[in-house]
């Protein structure tokens, strides 16, 4: 019987955490290498111009060789210091509307530092494409509003009450500027909370994103966006699990040719998660024994 996403993910959940056990030194490893990929690819979404080595090199305060402006360097700094943050905190402190102020502020200190780290206030509206975000008098109570309905509806698995709680903050867009990034952020926080891995929305499905996050705005469809954190949340696994596992790590499409298989129906199969393969610096790799 085939799987579904959500089931398969359940399962790859309990391995990876009985796996774990006494392999904190490698994840943090991982988490570690990885924050520069969330950091760019995060950023990449909201139309920073830096690439991946640029923003690499940026976090390990390496020359660049053409000249980026203050704020992307901000960003890039800022962003990979609120990821290493919830590496530290998240497992141990509880998520609330304050936590989300905080990171704000994180993120936004030395950018903007008359709107870090607060909603909007009256008068201050915004609006992405033809979405206008909530009027601000309604902000506090809606963002609480959301967080109870995560934490309360046990109907609905946890995966997919992530994705509800991004496709709403992203509608409700509490602040001036950093919305999408924080929204990921949050993501993030509650995953490795509940003893997921983090996961990475790439910026080369973007547009798949932002029309997952119209889809929930036009007629409140969650599908979409359920679907893109499912797949993330499978990468993030299959990538672990591979590591923990001791497998040889080698390009997918190296693996076709060492096994004689087609390249297009493996990278057709990635995408789709139904093979363990996931990205790392944007090239799909594979783990082998």
């Amino acid at each position: 019987m085939k799987l579904t996403r959500l089931k398969k993910i359940s399962e790859l959940l309990v391995v990876y955490k009985l796996k774990s056990k006494d392999k904190e030194s490698l994840l943090s490893m991982l988490d570690d290498v990885e924050i520069a990929e969330r950091v760019y690819n995060s950023n990449a979404i909201e139309n920073s111009t830096l690439t991946l080595t640029e923003t690499e090199k940026i976090l390990l305060e390496l020359e660049i060789s053409r000249h980026i402006s203050l704020r992307e360097i901000f960003e890039a700094k800022n962003l990979a210091r609120v990821y290493g943050y919830i590496k530290k905190t998240a497992p141990e402190k509880e998520f609330t509307v304050d936590s989300i102020l905080l990171f704000h502020k994180m993120l936004l200190t030395n950018i903007r530092d008359e709107v870090a780290g607060r909603f909007r206030t009256k008068g201050e509206m915004v609006r992405v494409g033809n979405h206008i975000g909530l009027p601000p008098q309604f902000i506090d109570s809606r963002i609480q509003e959301s967080l109870i309905h995560f934490y309360t509806d046990m109907t609905v698995p946890f995966i997919h009450r992530i994705a509800h709680l991004h496709a709403e903050f992203e509608s409700i867009h509490p602040f001036i500027d950093g919305n999408g990034r924080i929204g990921r952020v949050v993501n993030n926080y509650l995953l490795i909370r509940e003893g997921f891995p983090p996961i990475i929305v790439r910026n080369k499905e973007k547009e798949s994103y932002y029309s997952a996050l119209r889809s929930y705005d036009d007629s409140h469809n969650i599908k979409p966006m359920i679907r893109i954190v499912e797949l993330a949340a499978l990468e993030s696994l299959h990538k672990r699990l591979a590591y923990l596992g001791g497998l040889e790590i080698i390009s997918l499409s190296r693996y076709a040719g060492d096994t004689n298989q087609s390249f297009h129906t493996l990278l057709n199969a990635a995408r789709r998660q139904t093979i363990p393969a996931f990205r790392e610096k944007g090239v799909w790799k594979i783990g082998r024994t």
